[in-house]
């Protein structure tokens, strides 16, 4: 195993997405049980991979790269889903199907472009709510920050609570889980078997998901440093930091990333963890099955790759639960 590669994936509409260096793939189950694979190859201009290597910055990248190249994932996903459904259901069953789909895809979109976009409403929603709600009773800027971070807090578990009640988004978190599950079972150094994969956790310490956590506790400590007038003052300063809260946020996943297996160290990710309750489930035999054809594939992929670019692997690492054009083109 190369110990030096830090994998990382998303769950997609009925399948996985992996990506490596080089190369990413994801396989989905379709409707007649085939599983299928689309693959990608990354080509970064030398300012985007010199721009990976910047720590505080290469957050940021990371994040655009996840929406950029995710995006065309997602996408396939739902076409072939959707193109599944058209062939299996009746004409009048048709009218209901897009919006099934367009749910499924709009939370995975929203999964790794609210670390983006969605940022920003997550970002100034609370901070008008606990300007408007308790600023005119409490004048501590801490006290205020804690507030706004519990705010976040709430409306982030209520969010994922309701849309954990529909199938289709349970069954996504079923494949988050099987995302997680395979990546659990290659850094072991086990075989990569469906039962091997199923006595794994469906929890990772680089999950997005704990990503997120660390967004709401980084920005409580990094806004009480600076002061406001009024609520749209703080509504600006906090989206003007957004790059910063970003920046460290990812500084301290890759942080937890690596202290997870030292004593004490280790409880810095469990606020994630503790997340990640919420966003994976325990997957199906054939959900294990298909992730570990994406993960199979993109590996082999991508260690071709390395050895036509003559280079010895570099240090890198990719959230799991995030995440380029095809294949020779």
């Amino acid at each position: 195993m190369d110990k030096n590669v830090a994998y990382g994936g998303q769950a997609v509409i009925e399948g996985v997405m992996f990506g490596g260096r080089y190369v990413q793939v994801t396989a989905i189950r379709r409707k007649d049980g085939r599983i299928e694979t689309y693959e990608t190859i990354s080509r970064p201009s030398p300012f985007v991979r010199a721009l990976r290597r910047v720590p505080f910055i290469r957050g940021m990248v990371t994040l655009i790269e996840a929406a950029v190249s995710g995006a065309k994932h997602l996408q396939f996903a739902s076409e072939r889903y959707e193109l599944d459904e058209d062939l299996e259901r009746a004409d009048e069953a048709k009218a209901s199907s897009p919006s099934q789909v367009e749910m499924i895809l709009g939370v995975a979109v929203a999964g790794v472009l609210s670390l983006l976009f969605g940022k920003m409403l997550f970002t100034a929603l609370p901070a008008f709510l606990a300007s408007l709600l308790f600023d005119r009773y409490i004048s501590n800027l801490i006290v205020q920050n804690l507030i706004e971070g519990g705010i976040k807090t709430l409306l982030l578990l209520g969010y994922l609570l309701l849309i954990s009640q529909t199938p289709p988004i349970r069954r996504l978190f079923q494949y988050h889980g099987a995302e997680h599950k395979v990546i659990n079972a290659y850094e072991a150094g086990v075989e990569l078997t469906v039962d091997n994969v199923q006595q794994r956790s469906t929890l990772h310490y680089r999950c997005g998901s704990s990503f997120i956590v660390l967004t709401i506790l980084v920005g409580v400590i990094i806004y009480s440093f600076f002061s406001y007038e009024n609520v749209w003052d703080r509504i600006a300063t906090r989206l003007l930091l957004l790059p910063i809260v970003v920046g460290l946020s990812y500084e301290m996943l890759r942080f937890t990333n690596a202290v997870r297996d030292v004593p004490i160290l280790n409880y810095l990710g469990y606020p994630g963890l503790w997340l990640q309750k919420l966003t994976t489930r325990e997957p199906r035999d054939d959900q294990v099955e298909v992730a570990i054809a994406a993960f199979e594939r993109m590996h082999a992929l991508d260690n071709q790759y390395a050895e036509k670019a003559g280079v010895s692997p570099n240090v890198s690492i990719r959230m799991t639960g995030m995440t380029r054009e095809p294949l020779g083109k």
